[in-house]
């Protein structure tokens, strides 16, 4: 079946984004005498939306649920005054979306960012052209490892799950990506997403190689 549609998750594949959750969130919780570690952050709390963060915090540590609001509004400033000052246009991701763009395949993001982050990252990366819906934690019931906004994106473009790739790089994007049904490339690293890699994995996809 011929690929239509190619959706990519943004934080560890559009954007390299990761250390700049780790830090604003760690430095709304220090206010509460709270830390996450690194380690923790790649493992068990990669990919997952903030709010799910602070819940997780509440179980484990003691976080009191009130401070959630006030603690997701902050890092939510951090993120973006960080955002602001390092988000940057990445040649090989211009190449490789207008390269698709071009080609006719339809783009999207599906993030478990805020709209508002998301919104703005593709922008200061200089992306939102090429890509025809966004998807962020605030346009579904629930964020990933559920595969709702991969759905919601797939029934917007109209199109089966086979018609679709999904570009994602950790365990809960890998997970919605598959009960999704669409066609999932895993990626390690945000180099990895580059046009020859992609159409690559297309062609395989449509020769039935993978």
């Amino acid at each position: 079946m011929k690929i239509k549609a190619i959706f990519f998750d943004m934080d560890g594949v559009l954007i390299e984004a990761k250390d700049w959750h780790y830090e604003s969130l760690n430095k709304s919780l220090s206010l509460f005498g709270l830390n996450i570690s690194r380690y923790d952050h790649l493992v068990t709390f990669d990919g997952l939306p903030t709010r799910k963060k602070l819940e997780m915090l509440s179980v484990e540590r003691g976080l009191p649920s009130e401070l959630h609001e006030f603690i997701n509004n902050l890092k939510q400033r951090y993120t973006q005054e960080i955002v602001q000052q390092k988000c940057k246009p990445s040649f090989i991701h211009e190449r490789a979306l207008s390269h698709l763009h071009s080609l006719g395949y339809k783009m999207a993001v599906c993030s478990n960012s805020v709209r508002e982050s998301v919104e703005l990252m593709m922008q200061k990366a200089s992306l939102t052209q090429y890509l025809e819906l966004m998807v962020s934690n605030e346009d579904v019931t629930k964020g990933k490892p559920s595969p709702e906004m991969y759905n919601k994106a797939i029934d917007y473009f109209g199109l089966s799950p086979k018609e679709c790739l999904i570009l994602e790089d950790n365990p809960n994007g890998i997970e919605a990506a598959e009960k999704s049904g669409a066609n999932l490339m895993i990626i390690n690293e945000v180099a990895d997403v580059n046009i020859e890699a992609i159409l690559d994995k297309i062609d395989k996809i449509e020769n039935g190689e993978t």
